[in-house]
Order: C-alpha cells, then structure tokens, then sequence
C-alpha cells in the first residue's frame, strides 16, 4: 500500500476506518469458519481411521476366504462363479454440503445380493464360494463409503488451505497496511492542525 496516494483528509480517514474495521469482522469470521473446518476435519478423519482399520480387515477376510474357495472348488470353478454374475453395482452420485462445501455423496445399490440372485447354481458350488462373495460384496461397500469420505476430507483440506490464506493475508498484510495508513493520515492531520493553529496565532499576534 502506498501511503502518498492517500490524501491526508478527515473523509479518507473515515473511510480508511470503516474498511479497517470490515477487515477486521472479515477476519474474525474467516478464523471461526477456519477453526470449524478444521474441527469437522478430525471428525470425518477419526471415521477415516476406523474404516481403514475395518478395510484392512475386510480384505484379509476376504483373500483368504477365496484362498479357501479356490483350493476346494478350483480356479476354474471359482472364476465360473464370478462369471456367472450379470449384474453390475449401480452408484447414485449425489451431493451434500458440509461446512459450505459440496462433496460427493455416493449411495451404493446392488453390492450386497441374496444367495439365489448371485447366478451361480447354489447347487453345483459350496458354501466357499458363497462365503467368499459375501466377503468381496461387504468389501465393496466399504470401498465405496471410504472413496466419498476421502473425497470429503480432500475437500476439506482444500478449503482450510484456502481460508487460512485469506486469514493470514488479512492478518498479516491487508489489516497491519490499513492501520499504519491510518496511522499516517490522522498524524498528518494533526501536523496539518498544529500548523493552522501556529499560524493563526501568528496572524493574530501582529
């Protein structure tokens, strides 16, 4: 901000005041939001957290019961279980809004299936191949819940970047440079004042 292109005079003091003072409320609402942000991050991170734990898990299960499957009923059998299958999980993507964000909100349909609806002859196969499509099936929905929270802490960290830029450039440059220009104006003024008033007492005087 350069100073000499501010006139010192009362109105753009008053001015100079009134933007300091808007600056000063934008600040304080960027830090509330900020600090609200960041409060709903840790949140949705503590959900993060567990649901890796439990994805971690879920795969473990999941690989060794196809391990299982496939040393009793073979590869070939196995993949002619996958393959049997027609039906492909549908995702409706929507969205929500959190904190004024909008991220993504996934609702997962046809993960989950019925024993008779997964096409291969209940039958011909053993209990393996059911139990190992069970687990991929409870595997997928959590994939899907963990890609929209992902998602959403991404957006989240995006944001916090983004207000803390705005927080500290009003912090640390736009409101220090409006009160110094402040500062310059009404000093200027009351030279301007003590030197009116000197001359008038001069002018008096004779």
């Amino acid at each position: 901000m350069v100073l000499a292109q501010y006139k010192p005079t009362r109105s753009q003091l008053l001015q100079l005041r009134r933007t300091r003072r808007m600056a000063e409320r934008g600040h304080r609402l960027l830090k509330l939001k900020r600090d609200a942000l960041i409060v709903e991050f840790f949140r949705v991170l503590e959900r993060a957290k567990t649901l890796r734990s439990n994805l971690a898990e879920k795969s473990r299960v999941a690989e060794q019961r196809i391990a299982i499957a496939r040393a009793i009923e073979g590869s070939i059998g196995v993949k002619s279980a996958a393959f049997a299958s027609r039906d492909v999980p549908t995702l409706d993507l929507k969205t929500k809004n959190v904190m004024g964000i909008i991220v993504p909100k996934i609702d997962a349909k046809s993960v989950t299936k019925k024993l008779e609806q997964r096409g291969y002859g209940v039958i011909t196969t053993s209990a393996r191949i059911d139990e190992a499509a069970e687990a991929y099936e409870a595997l997928v929905e959590d994939v899907i819940v963990a890609a929209e929270i992902e998602t959403t802490m991404r957006r989240l960290i995006e944001e916090i970047e983004k207000v803390k830029r705005r927080v500290n450039a009003l912090e640390y440059r736009v409101i220090p440079e409006l009160k110094s220009t402040e500062t310059f104006i009404r000093q200027r003024l009351e030279e301007m004042e003590r030197d009116n008033f000197m001359r008038l007492k001069r002018f008096k005087a004779t």
